[in-house]
């Protein structure tokens, strides 16, 4: 599936690590099979420039019933996975990508995509990045919210193959195929070896 990159990855590029959080990981209602398999692949990366690194992490609602419109039908339905319900430490990062903040900057949301409510693009812009290395998970929830507003705002997109997961098989192969296919003018997909090896 990779196409491989199209250009060397800019130095001053961000990772941008969607999600990879304890109740993902660990044995909740919302564990990704396949977290454990990609997080090798997300640490490689996170040690290459870890202070070019940024981890989103999804804060659920406090209680069942909250949100705007359909986010509170979604909560209703996901009471078990509310800030009442769960142990808060799941909301952090996996253990693994711990000891990467800092340098590594925290972003919290509470929607799928980490540029709503947040001063994410501001920040990069500030910065002149222009291009962003995605990981994490889910392909066809929160990455793909993360990557579609990132085209929009005008960012190369470039997803680590081998570095994103969801709880569905299924989905997962259909997105990257649609990232491959359909965008393959604004998103190149690519494996971490190829990544690691075109950002030096």
């Amino acid at each position: 599936m990779a196409e491989g990159l199209r250009d060397a990855v800019p130095e001053n590029a961000v990772h941008l690590c969607i999600d990879m959080q304890r109740m993902f990981v660990e044995e909740t209602a919302w564990r990704l099979d396949w977290a454990e398999r990609v997080m090798p692949q997300i640490v490689r990366l996170c040690e290459r420039r870890p202070e070019r690194t940024a981890f989103t992490r999804f804060i659920p609602a406090a209680r069942p019933g909250e949100g705007r419109g359909a986010w509170r039908r979604y909560w209703t339905r996901w009471a078990s996975m509310t800030l009442e319900r769960i142990d808060p430490a799941l909301v952090n990062l996996a253990l693994p990508l711990q000891r990467f903040v800092p340098p590594g900057r925290l972003i919290d949301k509470h929607v799928y995509s980490p540029w709503v409510g947040s001063d994410l693009d501001a920040v990069l812009s500030r910065s002149g990045v222009d291009t962003l290395i995605v990981t994490g998970g889910e392909t066809d929830v929160c990455v793909l919210a993360t990557v579609l507003a990132a085209v929009d705002l005008g960012y190369r997109v470039v997803i680590a193959q081998d570095a994103v997961c969801s709880s569905a098989d299924g989905p997962h192969d259909d997105l990257l195929r649609l990232y491959h296919d359909r965008f393959s003018q604004q998103i190149e997909t690519a494996t971490v070896d190829e990544i690691l090896d075109g950002w030096r």
